[in-house]
């Protein structure tokens, strides 16, 4: 069975959540820098210190909107369609930013901003066009659990080998990418499976059933670890890096996930795929050059790495 799409409702709801995830992002980061104003590091006691921050609590419930607004977009559009849309977030985040400073965006910044928003037009428009979303298959949900385990594994093996050295705090705005792009394909998969499930009316507790509850502990799982790496990178990064960093990786991992196991561009023209690669990789090299553009504008002391988390 296809499950009905409707791009146009799933894009604009994307870019809702886009402007939700600018908002929140920045208010963490404001209760972030408010809480680890005495020394950086997000340990369990810091995060209980900013579990009361009005500030960040505020930040946190629009993150969290920003959430359930993508999963509401993802209802009505293939991942490929709906995750990419999220860098637009960057627009918004270089207007904030504006807007908060009374700065005028450097040239440089517009110009990669440019090439972000037009590549991003490009890919949204053709995947809207050749990709469909179908029931999710018991083996392709299996495919991505696995997945995610072995990213899990390579994670923590990771930072056990930073442990005597400082982390670089670009590591942390990538894990946070890495793990949210895994909740929205989580969630994709969650909500194409209850679909299928409410239109067949099968609310048994079977074994299909109980890969679906598999899929949305997986969720738990990798929305927990997103949330700390991003808190963690708001510690070492300014705002807009953090977002530039989400905004490419999350959709990176979605897009290839996707593609490769969810099959959405199965019957996809071949002359889509090259397309695909090339507004992506422009997409990817303008989100770096911005990246870049406002590391090299923000003090030294704000990218410092961390000291090991507090206890």
């Amino acid at each position: 069975m296809t499950i009905t799409s409707f791009p146009i409702i799933g894009i604009v709801l994307a870019v809702v959540s886009a402007l939700f995830l600018t908002l929140g992002n920045f208010l963490q980061s404001r209760g972030v820098a408010r809480t680890t104003a005495d020394s950086p590091g997000i340990g369990p006691a810091r995060f209980w210190r900013l579990a009361r921050d009005p500030v960040w609590l505020g930040g946190s419930a629009l993150f969290g909107l920003a959430i359930l607004v993508q999963l509401a977009a993802l209802a009505f559009a293939p991942l490929i369609v709906v995750q990419p849309v999220g860098v637009i977030a960057l627009v918004f985040a270089s207007l904030l930013t504006a807007l908060v400073t009374k700065t005028v965006p450097r040239v440089r910044e517009v110009v990669s901003i440019a090439v972000c928003v037009i590549s991003l037009g490009v890919f949204v428009s053709v995947a809207a066009a050749v990709s469909e979303q179908t029931t999710i298959t018991d083996e392709q949900l299996i495919a991505v659990l696995i997945v995610l385990l072995v990213v899990l594994a390579a994670t923590f093996a990771g930072l056990a080998g930073f442990r005597r050295r400082r982390t670089p705090p670009v590591v942390y705005v990538l894990l946070g990418g890495l793990y949210s792009g895994f909740v929205a394909t989580l969630g994709k998969t969650v909500i194409l499976r209850i679909q299928t499930a409410i239109h067949h009316r099968d609310i048994t507790l079977d074994e299909t059933n109980l890969l679906t509850i598999a899929c949305a502990a997986g969720i738990a799982v990798a929305g927990a670890l997103s949330i700390w790496f991003v808190q963690s990178a708001h510690t070492v990064n300014g705002p807009q890096v953090v977002v530039a960093g989400l905004t490419v990786v999350d959709p990176f991992v979605a897009v290839v996930l996707g593609i490769t196991v969810l099959q959405e561009a199965a019957s996809a023209p071949l002359w889509s795929f090259p397309i695909f690669a090339v507004a992506g990789a422009a997409a990817m090299a303008g989100v770096w050059s911005l990246a870049k553009e406002q590391t090299d504008h923000t003090p030294a002391a704000a990218v410092s790495s961390p000291p090991p988390p507090s206890r």
